[in-house]
Parts: C-alpha cells; structure tokens; sequence
C-alpha cells in the first residue's frame, strides 16, 4: 500500500473575525492558486488515489477537493475525524486496515503537526523524528503491512516549491 499525505494549502489566518473558530478557516486565494498548481503536478506524475480521507476541518477539504478534482477522481473526498488536530492516530490506522478490498494508493490530506508526527511514528516507530511536512507538502509512505508503529518506508517527501517546478 501506498500512504500519500498532503498538508493542506495556506488559509485564513486564525482570529480573523469572519473565522473566529478554526474549523471554518478556508484557503486563501493565494492557496487555492498554490493547490490547483501543486495538483497539475500530481496530476503529471499519474498519481491516482483509490482512497481520499481528509480532515473535516473546511480548508482540508477544500484542499481534498482540488486534488480529487483535477486527477478526476469520482468518489469524494471522506472527511474522518481521526484526521483532525489532535485526531486518534490509532483509530485512523484501524480505519485504513479495515478497507476491504485493501486500496493500492491512500490520500490524507491534514495539519501540522499530526501528520509529521504520523510520518515519524510510521517509519521509526516514535513521534519525534524531526519531519516537517509544509503545506501543500507532500509524503509518500510505502506500507508492506500497515499498524500502529514501524511499518513504513518514506519514499518520498516534495515540497510544495518542488512540485510547482514541475509545473
């Protein structure tokens, strides 16, 4: 299995007072640019997602949406709690492993610092290895067997300014 996961792009600042309450924070115009850059190159790579889960929070989905929509992909984006601030990391592998049939390729599309920590705890089996996914960063975890701990091999960790150079 492939584990894909994708920051989200720039949005309203916290405490502007159209969004005092985060979940509602959208992207930016300049993010919304950024995304619909950053998936014309996932897009030029082929990717393709069997599975898209995102946090429910709106610029996560917003950001889901992009992606799912520029590789034409049909069914929506999930939103599932496990990938809100602070979400169940547990809960969110137990919900990939219960997948039937297992996906190839999974997109999960949240925040920072969940999914660097997510990442750290994949590949080394801790939280605190030191990645750093900046948004509209991208990871790739390649997972032989998927648990909670060691299981993964980082493949590859682009940038947002990586992928806009491919662009």
């Amino acid at each position: 299995m492939n584990l894909f996961l994708l920051r989200h792009g720039l949005a309203v600042e916290g405490g502007d007072l159209d969004y005092a309450h985060d979940f509602a924070r959208p992207l930016t115009l300049a993010g919304r640019s950024q995304l619909h850059q950053i998936a014309t190159a996932l897009r030029l790579m082929a990717l393709r997602f069997d599975v898209i889960f995102s946090s429910p929070l709106v610029r996560a989905q917003e950001t889901a949406g992009i992606v799912a929509a520029a590789l034409k992909i049909k069914t929506e984006p999930a939103p599932v709690d496990e990938l809100k601030p602070a979400g169940d990391m547990k809960k969110l592998m137990q919900r990939i492993a219960a997948l039937a049939p297992p996906p190839g390729n999974i997109l999960l599309v949240g925040h920072e610092p969940d999914l660097s920590q997510l990442i750290s705890l994949l590949v080394t089996g801790k939280t605190g290895a030191g990645f750093a996914l900046k948004k509209c960063g991208l990871a790739l975890l390649e997972i032989e067997k998927l648990r909670t701990g060691k299981c993964a091999t980082l493949a590859c960790l682009l940038t947002s300014g990586q992928m806009e150079l491919m662009v």
